[in-house]
């Protein structure tokens, strides 16, 4: 399960206490005794075979069962608990509307939400696991990216209508833009998408939380630039988009915890549920 799960025979040893040689020889003796390959091995990664994803889609469900029907007779486990960061528009866009569906499944699974800023440096430490807007987290995560995002441009109608829908530069120069603190890269990429690189508008006004952006745009305080989920998601009449062009965000969300953490039940349940999601 282990190896499956970090695709690494070296990781998965470390994480059971294993020498990468001892793992082998078990991994060796399973293949034996089903008479059957379960991996590829290609230097310290490992990969399932065709019959291995077979054998691992068959048994992996049975070890949640049982984890599931163990748990379930220890006392004092009528709560699991999650420490869970969260960015605020990420929650309220994406999360919260499908958490029943979770509380449904696991009824006792309850979660902690913090927002409070760099999720990432807390956790292991205050945090259990957290959901990020990354360009890739740090290594030392294990990490699942929940998303492929573009970058949209939008304000008010209002401003939309006074600025037009494909402006030249001269007229963008006299705009001010909202930026999220942490993804100036997004404005970046657009700059370019739209064949203005060297773009300098009238102001760049900065914000540490994306549901404030979202309502200065609404307001006609600038030209937000955003994921477009969080434009459609919005269901804001008051926001209209400009320019008709793809542009890929070099951000998307992550789920991340540190890998021993997935071996708690609360942590695993959550990365099971999200990893199959689709929020």
């Amino acid at each position: 399960m282990r190896i499956v799960r970090l695709g690494s025979a070296r990781a998965a040893a470390d994480e059971l206490g294993l020498s990468p040689s001892a793992l082998s020889r078990r991994v060796a003796a399973l293949e034996d005794f089903i008479g059957k390959r379960l991996f590829t091995r290609q230097h310290q990664a490992m990969r399932l075979t065709d019959d291995g994803q077979s054998f691992y889609d068959a048994v992996s469900p049975k070890f949640d069962e049982l984890a599931a029907a163990v748990e379930g007779q220890v006392e004092n486990s009528k709560v699991l608990r999650l420490h869970l960061g969260v960015l605020p528009l990420f929650g309220t866009q994406r999360l919260f509307p499908r958490l029943p569906e979770l509380r449904k499944a696991h009824p006792r699974l309850h979660i902690d939400i913090d927002t409070s800023p760099h999720l990432d440096a807390r956790v292991g430490d205050t945090l259990d696991a957290a959901i990020v807007l990354s360009k890739r987290p740090d290594p030392q995560f294990h990490a699942v990216q929940l998303d492929h995002n573009r970058v949209y441009a939008f304000t008010s109608t209002q401003l939309a209508e006074e600025i037009g829908q494909n402006p030249d530069e001269e007229v963008l120069s006299r705009q001010t833009f909202l930026i999220h603190t942490e993804l100036p890269d997004s404005f970046v990429a657009w700059k370019q998408a739209i064949g203005m690189p060297r773009l300098e508008p009238a102001a760049v006004d900065h914000f540490d939380s994306g549901q404030l952006i979202l309502e200065a745009a609404a307001n006609g305080l600038g030209v937000a630039i955003m994921h477009d989920d969080h434009f459609h998601r919005s269901h804001d009449s008051r926001l209209a988009k400009l320019f008709e062009v793809e542009v890929e965000s070099p951000y998307s969300y992550w789920f991340i915890c540190r890998p021993h953490a997935l071996e708690v039940r609360s942590v695993r349940i959550f990365h099971d549920w999200i990893s199959k999601a689709g929020l």
